[in-house]
């Protein structure tokens, strides 16, 4: 029998010292790989263009220092250099915003607003001021700059350089119009005195008389708008200048944030972090407006006109004896974006649903000052996918396009406002993952895995009808992509399985070559070692979905027969795919293990990115269902297919990640002799708001949800070897969830398990020592478990 112990990165010593236990090497350790990510390479960052469109920046460090620089290239040239002293006011005009002509870029500088005219390069400094400035617009075809202030709008007009105030918010309650209100029987002698004096009363009217005034002569110059303690958001101006769009949030009356202790810390004293709140707290109010300055008129969004918005969800059916209000309430909504149209006279009103389950494109119309429904998608589980990122583009005044998973993948719509009518532009088990529209208004720009979900390419289409994708990008693996000013070319981060990123430069357009710019990605002592390539497989699911993995495959000599299933985190990710993998601590610890005979397979199980919406959504509600279903699934296929011994099968992984573990080992006792769960989360009612409420919805509401997914019920199926790690101050997924387990464990007397603790480290592990101390641990369970001493 295993003793339970509790360890620390401060306790107990193992003696690590061997790769392999009687068997195989490898020219890897633990310590070399777990060192600072800098003795990999350097990778470049950040890109971003001049104003002028003649170069791009990015951040780089080839020559390993604390810091990155900012590196710039011509785009002649090819040829990085490091950037001179003004090269962040430079970085800051590239991302400026431009006039409707091309011609001038307003943009902001250590807090104060700038105009460069791109004809003659020259550059003028509008405000000095102490006051951050944000969000500056161009009003007016060029002639007014709009920008933001102090929680206000303000517009400077290029005719006479005269600055504005257009708003006045106030965080308050509107103040009463009585004046000098008094007790009833003050009043009674004040009335009888000015009865009695005339030379009072008439005072006393003229000084009304020249408040009322002085209010009137402010209102007019000034729009005032008393928020009552409301936060103001999405603050905004339409691009002719008429009208002001906002948000009011209505915080929850009472907040019950957790604290996160931190032992460990320069005071030497313990310190309390404050943390976030658990999912299921009340969420605030939302109410969204428009002001016409033309007519001085508030428009209230219309909640209750929305179609669907008193739509029930159909897991209440699982709730067949909760009463029913008394009288139908809308759904609570936010308002993600507003996107207007050149002229100003339409926008586009980005609206969801407290809960996430609908989407609505809202039509603003000036001349009718209504709004009408442009486009709607409902899930049952909840809106997600590339399409709730996109936003909508603007090709016309009368047709826009944007991204949404109505076939069950995210594609490309094209809406012409006027006639209804909807066109799909792409189709296919594919996602359309970003989406750009040409500064022409000729073509849209697309971020596609149209040829393998592992696989991303760039792409155009034209906006003109029965057009179809065009391949711009070549290579196989990974992009991040960032376009011109004028859309002519696109320089990019690209990335391959086992080759981290560096910077290309191409024309924008299909049958154009890639230019590599940087070759610092790999140092000397990680290219010494021969990276593997990992198999991109697939296997059938038990009820018949396609799931995608990396594979692993140890030499035929060295092949141990044991395996080790890595589960990767955040949920909806995607690590099967060709690109440089965020998790590159773990790709090289998969190398390691493969040096030693293991066979490893890292899984996109359901809930990943990358698959489309039943691939997204398979967890809704079961967390622990077909996500693991797909792992066992895995443990199938490698056994008919790597012929692995189903005696000496491993599984561990982070975050959701440690959360599979947990449920692996809790669940399917039997199926996996050894288990690591790191950061784990142990109950889903614990963690936050945003993501669970949206896959388990909230736990007042739909207990059996959580009931079912949460480790901490199932703790007694334990059987297996389990080694949990968690940081101390971890304000994701607190320390109290291990903690919490750990005791239910004890209660159970439970024996087989082992919990390390890092008193400094966070979510995401910073300091080397404790990656290595880790996996150390990692590697010694699976050599004691699957391979034996």
């Amino acid at each position: 029998m295993f003793l339970y112990k509790l360890v620390s990165t401060f306790g107990l010593f193992f003696s690590l010292t061997y790769l392999a236990i009687g068997q195989q090497k490898s020219t890897l350790s633990i310590d070399q790989i777990m060192q600072d990510p800098k003795w990999i390479g350097t990778q470049p960052n950040a890109i971003s263009w001049s104003a002028d469109g003649n170069s791009v920046y990015f951040r780089w460090n080839p020559e390993k220092n604390l810091f990155d620089s900012v590196y710039q290239m011509f785009a002649s040239k090819f040829v990085p250099f490091k950037a001179g002293k003004e090269v962040d006011f430079e970085v800051q005009a590239g991302k400026g915003t431009r006039s409707k002509d091309g011609n001038k870029i307003a943009f902001i500088h250590l807090g104060d607003l700038y105009l460069r005219d791109l004809k003659t390069n020259r550059t003028i400094k509008i405000t000095k001021t102490l006051e951050e400035k944000s969000n500056p617009v161009f009003l007016n075809y060029g002639f007014e700059i709009a920008f933001q202030k102090t929680g206000n709008v303000f517009v400077w007009s290029q005719k006479d350089g005269s600055i504005v105030q257009v708003t006045d918010f106030r965080n308050t309650k509107k103040p009463s119009t009585k004046f000098g209100a008094l007790s009833a029987r003050d009043s009674l002698q004040s009335q009888e005195e000015l009865g009695l004096m005339q030379v009072l009363k008439e005072r006393k009217q003229k000084t009304e008389l020249s408040k009322l005034a002085n209010q009137k002569a402010k209102t007019d110059t000034i729009p005032r708008f008393y928020t009552d303690g409301k936060q103001v958001q999405n603050l905004g101006i339409s691009p002719d200048g008429r009208f002001i769009s906002y948000q009011l949030f209505e915080p929850p009356a009472k907040l019950n944030p957790t604290q996160v202790p931190s032992y460990v810390n320069e005071s030497g004293f313990t310190k309390e972090l404050p943390a976030r709140e658990n999912v299921g707290y009340p969420q605030g109010n939302y109410s969204f407006f428009l002001f016409d300055l033309l007519k001085d008129s508030l428009i209230s969004f219309p909640v209750s006109e929305l179609p669907g918005i008193y739509d029930k969800p159909d897991y209440l059916k699982d709730y067949p004896n909760r009463p029913a209000p008394l009288k139908p309430l809308p759904r609570g909504i936010v308002v993600n974006a507003v996107f207007w149209n050149e002229p100003g006279n339409k926008a586009i009103v980005e609206v969801s649903s407290q809960d996430n389950k609908d989407r609505w494109l809202m039509l603003w119309n000036a001349s009718t000052s209504r709004f009408t429904l442009a486009d709607r998608q409902r899930d049952e589980a909840w809106i997600g996918g590339p399409a709730a990122e996109s936003g909508v583009e603007w090709i016309n005044n009368e047709q826009i396009c944007y991204l949404s998973e109505a076939t069950g993948y995210a594609h490309l719509y094209f809406l012409d406002l006027k006639s209804g009518t909807k066109t799909r532009k792409t189709s296919g088990k594919f996602e359309i993952q970003k989406m750009e529209l040409s500064v022409d208004k000729n073509w849209v720009f697309l971020l596609s895995n149209a040829p393998h979900p592992g696989e991303q390419h760039w792409y155009r289409i034209s906006v003109k009808a029965d057009s179809k994708m065009e391949q711009i990008t070549r290579m196989n693996g990974g992009y991040e992509i960032s376009m011109s000013p004028d859309n002519k070319w696109i320089a990019y981060r690209y990335s391959y399985s086992n080759n981290p990123w560096e910077l290309y430069f191409q024309e924008n357009k299909p049958g154009s070559n890639p230019v590599q710019v940087t070759f610092k990605a790999r140092s000397s002592e990680f290219s010494a070692y021969p990276w593997r390539d990992p198999e991109l497989v697939n296997f059938s699911a038990s009820d018949g979905a396609k799931v995608y993995a990396r594979l692993y495959k140890p030499e035929t000599a060295k092949k141990n027969g044991a395996t080790v299933i890595f589960v990767h985190g955040a949920g909806y990710l995607q690590n099967a795919h060709k690109r440089w993998s965020n998790y590159f601590r773990e790709y090289m610890f998969h190398n390691l293990l493969t040096d030693l005979g293991y066979t490893v397979i890292d899984v996109d199980y359901r809930g990943s990115s990358g698959y489309g919406r039943d691939c997204r959504t398979g967890i809704y509600r079961h967390m622990g269902g077909k996500d693991l279903e797909d792992h066992a699934d895995a443990v199938k296929y490698l056994i008919q297919n790597q012929q692995v011994d189903p005696q000496r099968i491993g599984i561990y992984g982070g975050s959701y990640g440690g959360f599979i573990t947990l449920m692996a080992l809790f669940t399917k006792p039997g199926m996996f002799k050894a288990g690591a769960a790191l950061r784990s989360v142990t109950d889903w009612a614990h963690y936050n708001h945003g993501y669970t409420s949206n896959i388990l919805n909230e736990p007042q509401n739909d207990s059996l949800a959580y009931r079912r997914s949460s480790p901490i019920y199932f703790a007694e199926g334990l059987q297996d070897r389990l080694l949990m790690c968690h940081g101390m101050v971890d304000v994701n997924v607190h320390f109290q969830d291990v903690v919490r387990l750990s005791q239910r464990l004890i209660e159970l007397k439970k024996e087989n398990w082992e919990l390390a603790v890092y008193p400094v480290e966070d979510h995401g592990f910073v300091e080397p020592s404790s990656w290595a101390d880790e996996y150390k641990r990692i590697l010694k369970l699976f050599q004691d478990e699957l391979v034996g001493k």
